[in-house]
């Protein structure tokens, strides 16, 4: 009964979804404050249905009602109570009421939050919002439906997947969700702007703190899902290009060509266009990757196998709202023109704009990687995979070009620089960077990649350092206080500078993590017998001996090795090679323990049966934990970012009501008749909903 309660909730919440789109345009029409508030309201019920619907999922996990086909498919009474709530996400549509979940979310926090202050534009956001729900709750509920049942009930469920049985997997899929959801409140207020023909500055400043989350839930979750990858799949590396990273890996470049860009918009009144441009394509490229992960196109270890016809619908949605937000920019274009034309190629406004096209060649470099198998299957009837090496010859240059522009961009003026400038700015980060490519150099490293890189972070460092030193030291001396002191009041006088320039240097250090991790990584795969070691640089690694284990859900061989360094022995480790009995499933994990910064890392992928050897898979990846400190410190700098005190100011000389201000930011009328109707709206809720308040 409290499956079917969930069912009926997100039925009726398909139904308010319709509605939120509609009223709104009612409301546009006819000039009428009732009609948007009517909007508002079922974006609210929205919320409390869907809430309903997924109450309702969890709790059939927590009784393990295996009567539900979905809770059946990916649960088990042995699961661990942490693992089996996650079970709702672990699936196809699981993770699509989860989506729909926070989507309801989001629409009714920006609707609340911006009621007042964006009145203009409510009606066109609340429609958009709904738009898209709708689109998903469709999938749900006549494709993907996680409320269905099964009978006879089947006495056990079938499992989670054992490689989503880890704490980063259960948190991963939550965390890009609220990425990709957190892109459709930007991109609704972009659409708002270009429908109601308010075409300024308003709506990038009422959605910073929107992008800036959507960013940092993108950025944790892209680098927890690495992670994971790292030690539970035995990747051994930090990032290994696989399909459905680089799908969540595309519309991160480009919302983080987007942070960059609106500050000229800001600052000079210019890429009006751009920017509408890359959020629009930021959002879109969130709704493609979930039309490859749940198409059933994309191979991959964390892909969705869905059938055919998930995929069409999820392709002619997406095709919709490609065809919705690109069409209408196209026909608003002509308003867009800026004002004020580029004055020097040397300029900070240049150098966003230089930043924004490698971002884009970015862009271009993952996608044509991630689909150009699709098509040459397609096409030619045979498999083709791109890797690694494709991405290191393409990409990495791009990502240079990147990093050295993040050392110019925020210290070069607007509108044009000199040759005095750029001397005084940069002669010292130059010079720094040569002693950094001479030093590096003499100290053996060849790789050309690694050696530009660090000359890069050299130049960039001490381009950031310059600019902290000279900043602190202007308001240590105004204030007459310390170095520290005075840098401490030039972050509360500008913290937004400051903020983005943290996050500059946790690229920086995960910049450097990349490069000594990569180019001084020592791997050896083989076979070794109890008794038997090797060396691994400056290790050795002895096997002792192989064993049975086992545990809930799971039996398996666990190896035990000595790690030593000389002759001292540093640490034991027990990697396991395990077959989970429930689903059948076999996996590897990993034994990992850190060494300055760096991981000894070590995994047995086959195990004889008689347990006389074992083939062993053994690394050294120097500083690779420096990858994921600096997605810390980059992750601390838009927290600082986002807490920073608004700008935006109410005007107090509007109208009280909400639904007034609508009213009037529709068609003006008198007053007096604006405020009879949002009154008489506000009674007829009062009497519905006794005690609510007042929008």
């Amino acid at each position: 009964m409290i499956i079917e309660l969930g069912h009926f909730a997100v039925i009726t919440a398909l139904v308010l979804a319709v509605l939120g789109i509609v009223s709104p345009i009612v409301g546009l029409k006819r000039r009428d404050a009732v009609w948007v508030g009517v909007g508002r309201q079922a974006v609210t019920l929205n919320f409390v249905l869907i809430s309903v619907g997924m109450l309702a999922m969890i709790y059939s996990y927590l009784t393990h009602d295996y009567s539900v086909k979905y809770v059946y498919a990916t649960s088990n009474t042995k699961l661990p109570i942490f693992y089996k709530i996650a079970g709702l996400w672990g699936g196809h549509e699981g993770s699509l009421l989860l989506w729909a979940w926070i989507l309801a979310l989001f629409c009714m926090m920006a609707v609340h939050i911006h009621w007042k202050t964006q009145p203009a534009v409510m009606p066109y956001l609340i429609s958009m919002q709904s738009t898209v729900l709708t689109g998903f709750l469709l999938l749900i509920l006549f494709l993907s439906n996680p409320f269905e049942r099964i009978f006879p009930i089947p006495a056990d469920g079938r499992d989670l997947n054992p490689l989503l049985q880890d704490p980063a997997m259960v948190l991963h899929p939550p965390f890009l969700y609220l990425g990709y959801v957190g892109l459709s409140v930007p991109f609704s207020f972009a659409m708002a702007a270009l429908f109601s023909g308010r075409l300024g500055e308003e709506w990038i400043k009422a959605t910073q703190r929107w992008t800036l989350a959507a960013w940092l839930f993108l950025t944790i979750g892209i680098l927890m899902g690495g992670y994971w990858a790292y030690y539970e799949l035995g990747w051994g590396g930090y990032w290994g290009w696989d399909p459905v990273e680089n799908a969540a890996f595309m519309p991160w470049l480009v919302a983080t060509a987007f942070l960059h860009s609106v500050m000229v918009q800001e600052a000079r009144k210019m890429f009006k266009v751009w920017n509408l441009f890359l959020i629009i394509l930021a959002f879109s490229l969130s709704l493609i990757g979930t039309f490859l992960v749940r198409s059933g196109i994309l191979s991959s270890v964390h892909s969705f196998a869905a059938d055919p016809g998930r995929g069409v619908f999820i392709l002619a949605f997406l095709s919709f709202m490609l065809l919705l937000s690109f069409g209408t920019l196209m026909l608003r274009s002509g308003k867009l023109k800026s004002q004020i034309e580029m004055d020097s190629v040397i300029s900070r406004e240049a150098i966003f704009l230089f930043n924004n096209l490698f971002f884009l060649v970015a862009l271009i470099t993952v996608f044509v990687g991630t689909l150009y198998p699709l098509l040459t299957e397609a096409l030619q009837f045979k498999k083709v995979s791109v890797g690694p090496p494709y991405y290191n010859t393409v990409f990495m240059p791009v990502a240079l070009g990147l990093v050295f522009l993040m050392g110019i961009g925020p210290y070069i003026p607007w509108r044009k620089a000199s040759a005095q400038n750029l001397k005084e700015l940069f002669l010292m980060p130059g010079l720094i960077a040569l002693g950094g490519l001479v030093f590096f150099a003499l100290a053996g490293i060849r790789n050309s990649y690694a050696l530009a890189g660090l000359t890069v972070v050299c130049f960039v460092a001490a381009a950031i350092f310059r600019d902290f030193a000279k900043i602190s030291s202007f308001w240590a001396k105004r204030e007459q206080v310390s170095m520290l002191q005075g840098f401490l009041t030039a972050y509360k006088k500008n913290p937004r500078r400051l903020s983005g320039i943290l996050t500059h240097i946790g690229v920086l250090v995960m910049i450097i993590g990349i490069i000594f991790s990569t180019i001084y990584q020592t791997e050896k795969v083989l076979i070794m017998k109890p008794g038997e070691e090797t060396g691994l640089g400056a290790y050795r690694i002895k096997l002792i001996r192989l064993y049975g284990a086992e545990g809930i859900n799971w039996e398996g061989q666990e190896a035990l090795f000595n790690v030593y360094k000389g002759e001292t022995l540093i640490t034991q480790l027990r990697p396991q090679k395990r077959f989970y009995t429930v689903s059948q499933t076999p996996t590897t994990e990993t034994a990992i323990h850190q060494i300055y910064m760096g991981h000894v890392f070590l995994t047995i992928p086959e195990v004889s049966p008689d347990g006389t050897w074992a083939r062993v898979r053994a690394l050294h990846n120097p500083l690779v934990l420096w990858v994921w400190y600096g997605g810390g410190i980059m992750g601390i700098g838009v927290i600082l970012n986002m807490l920073r005190k608004s700008r935006i100011k109410v005007s107090a000389a509007r109208p009280e009501a909400a639904g007034a201000e609508v009213a009037v930011s529709l068609s003006r009328p008198a007053r007096e008749e604006v405020l009879h109707r949002s009154n008489r709206w506000q009674t007829l809720l009062n009497a519905v909903w006794p005690g609510r308040k007042e929008v």
